[in-house]
C-alpha cells in the first residue's frame, strides 16, 4: 500500500480526540488545582481522598508526582490542550501530512507510556490511587490506540496486511483490552480492600 500523503479523519474520529483530550484537560486542571492549595497548606486534604486506597494526597505527595522536575498535570494541560486542538480541527474537516500525524502519534506513545509508568507506581510503589488521574488515563488510553489505528491504516506506518485489517475492523478491541487489564490489576492490588 502506498502511504498517502495527507489524512483527515470520520467525525466519530474526531469526537473521540476531543473528548479525550477534554477527559484530560479537566483532570489535569483539577489536580493542578489541588496542587497549588496543597502548597499553599500542607494540611490541605483533596476532595478525592476518600480512604486509604482511593488518595489524590498521598498521590500528589510522591515523588513520582513531579517526574521531571515540576507537577505531572501542568504537563498534562499543555499536552490534552494540544489533543483538544487536534480534535477540533479534524472536525472542522483539516487534512493533516504523514509527520503530523506521525508526531501526533509519538505523543500519543509518550502519553500512554507514561501513563502505564504511573499505573506501575500508583499500584505498587505510592499504594494509592488518584481518581482524576484515572481520568486522565482513561483519556490517555483509547486516543492512543485509535491514533496508531489511524497511521496504520492510512499507510504512515508500515505494517503487514493482517495487522491493517484487525485495525479496519476491530481498533475498538484494543482500548477496551487494555483498560481491562489495568481495572483488573486494581481490582487484585486491592482485593481485600474491596471486598471488606
Amino acid at each position: 500500500m502506498v502511504p498517502n500523503s495527507r489524512a483527515g479523519s470520520g467525525r466519530a474520529f474526531a469526537l473521540l480526540v476531543v473528548i479525550c483530550g477534554a477527559a484530560g484537560l479537566v483532570a489535569s486542571w483539577v489536580i493542578t488545582l489541588d496542587k497549588f492549595k496543597l502548597l499553599e497548606d500542607p494540611d490541605f486534604t483533596p476532595g478525592c481522598s476518600l480512604n486509604p486506597v482511593v488518595s489524590c494526597g498521598s498521590v500528589m505527595e510522591s515523588d513520582q508526582a513531579e517526574a521531571f522536575g515540576f507537577p505531572n498535570p501542568m504537563l498534562g494541560l499543555v499536552a490534552y490542550g494540544i489533543v483538544i486542538c487536534v480534535g477540533m480541527s479534524l472536525l472542522a474537516g483539516v487534512t493533516f501530512p504523514r509527520w503530523y500525524w506521525l508526531t501526533f502519534a509519538a505523543g500519543c506513545l509518550f502519553g500512554v507510556g507514561f501513563v502505564s509508568w504511573l499505573q506501575f507506581e500508583s499500584l505498587y510503589r505510592i499504594n494509592a490511587l488518584c481518581l482524576w488521574c484515572c481520568l486522565a488515563w482513561l483519556g490517555t488510553i483509547p486516543l492512543f490506540w485509535y491514533v496508531t489505528s489511524l497511521v496504520v491504516r492510512a499507510g504512515f506506518l508500515p505494517a503487514p496486511r493482517p495487522v491493517r485489517a484487525f485495525f479496519e475492523e476491530f481498533t475498538w478491541v484494543l482500548p477496551v483490552l487494555h483498560i481491562g487489564i489495568v481495572g483488573m490489576l486494581i481490582l487484585t492490588r486491592w482485593w481485600d480492600f474491596w471486598t471488606s
